[in-house]
Formats: structure tokens, C-alpha cells, sequence
């Protein structure tokens, strides 16, 4: 268990070296949340009583998404995950110390946008701050699930990059964040509903906080976390006895 903690805080620090993650963990969600929060508000006055909520969703779906994967396919696409057996580490190791890394890392920006939005935009802080994020943690997780999935399916960084982006932008457009979903044609809201971010979005914004929203964050993590869990097996299996 020691040996886990200190791989854990031995990938956060290399976490926060990491250009990549800075740019999609931090930079880019901050400067959008900076732009698009001054542009929302003066068009939209209103969008102050989601504000958090949305740039949120826009952040964490951007740094998981888009950061993780490529981070993973450095260590399952090559001889890094060699390093791992010669040691007598399992596998899976690899991925669960960079998702609770990355899960670390997207909670303090989105701390960031909960601390800044009220005094730059006069957002509306959700109310419950305790439950927020607790909610915050489900979107996060399921989110980091669908992450680790494209990672680990596609290692050639060119393809990994398209396959992220195809993954990123549908969730993003067709979560309700930019526009109420409502405005689309059935056949898109339906399919927003395959990823992460349309689900957060509606528990966040407290529109619903159940078993309605929960649960679909909490089964498509699973299909995440089993095709995870065959890939590893497929992996360990090549290189050695399953740990």
C-alpha cells in the first residue's frame, strides 16, 4: 500500500511537469472558462446561475479526454509497460495511479473555476458545496473510465489524437452546456447521452441529483472499467502471469 501511495504522488508530481496535462488539465479549460464566461454572461445574463456548472463539465470532459489517453498510450504503447514486469509490478498499476492523478488534478481546476467564477462573472455557487462535489467526483470518475478506455484501445499517438477529438467535441456540443439540448433534433440529445458530459451537466446543475443521473454515470464507467480490464488481461498475458 505504501509502494501504491508513493507511485501515486510520484505520478502527480510528474503530472504537473507534464506540458500536455498544464495545457488540458489547466491552461486551456482556464482560458476558456475566462473568455467564454465574460461572452456567456453579457449575451446571456442568465447563464451566470449555471456558469460553474457548465465550464466545469467543459473542463474536466477536455483534460480527460484529451490530456489523459495520450499519457496512457505512452505506457501501455511502449517499452514502459516492459518496465513494469521486470519490477514485478502488475499492470494495471500504470493506469490507476494516472487516473487518481488526473482525478486530483481536474478536482483543483475545477476548485478553481467554484473560486473565481463569483468574483469575475457574479456566477451563482451551487448550493451544498459538500454534495457538488461529490457529484463532481462521479462525472470526474466516469469521465477519467472513458479516458483510460481510448488510451488503452489505440496506441499510435496520430490516431489516438483523432479518436480523442471525436470523442471530445460530440460530448461537448451535444451536452446542453453551449445550448439547451432541447434546441436539438431527437436523434442528437439521444446520442449525447452516451457520454459523460450530458449526464454531468444535469447533476451539476442541480436539474437532477438521483438515482436517473447517477446511474448512467455509474454504467458507463463500468463498460469503461471492463474493457479496461480485458485489455490489461490481454496485455499481462503477453508478457507474463496476470498480477
Amino acid at each position: 500500500m505504501e509502494a501504491f501511495l508513493y507511485g501515486i504522488g510520484l505520478q502527480f508530481k510528474m503530472d504537473i511537469r507534464s506540458r500536455s496535462l498544464l495545457v488540458t488539465c489547466y491552461l486551456v479549460p482556464l482560458l476558456f472558462f475566462a473568455v467564454m464566461g465574460g461572452i456567456f454572461t453579457s449575451i446571456m445574463p442568465d447563464s451566470g446561475d449555471t456558469l460553474i456548472q457548465s465550464m466545469t463539465v467543459m473542463g474536466v470532459s477536455m483534460g480527460a479526454l484529451i490530456g489523459v489517453p495520450p499519457s496512457l498510450a505512452e505506457i501501455y504503447g511502449t517499452d514502459v509497460r516492459k518496465m513494469y514486469q521486470a519490477n514485478g509490478a502488475p499492470l494495471w498499476c500504470g493506469l490507476i495511479t494516472l487516473t487518481v492523478s488526473a482525478f486530483i488534478h481536474l478536482l483543483i481546476m475545477s476548485g478553481i473555476i467554484l473560486a473565481v467564477a463569483p468574483v469575475m462573472f457574479h456566477a451563482e455557487v451551487p448550493a451544498g458545496l459538500p454534495f457538488h462535489f461529490m457529484k463532481l467526483s462521479a462525472f470526474i470518475i466516469a469521465s477519467l473510465g472513458i479516458a483510460g478506455m481510448l488510451g488503452m484501445l489505440e496506441k499510435n499517438q496520430a490516431k489516438l489524437t483523432m479518436l480523442c477529438q471525436v470523442a471530445f467535441l460530440p460530448s461537448i456540443l451535444l451536452s446542453g452546456i453551449m445550448f439547451p439540448s432541447s434546441l436539438l433534433p431527437g436523434f442528437l440529445e439521444k446520442l449525447g447521452k452516451v457520454f459523460p458530459a450530458a449526464w454531468g451537466y444535469v447533476l451539476l446543475s442541480n436539474k437532477g441529483a438521483g438515482i436517473g443521473e447517477i446511474l448512467p454515470l455509474g454504467i458507463i464507467f463500468g463498460g469503461a472499467a471492463l474493457v479496461c480490464a480485458v485489455l490489461l488481461r490481454r496485455m499481462s498475458g503477453s508478457y507474463g502471469t496476470w498480477r
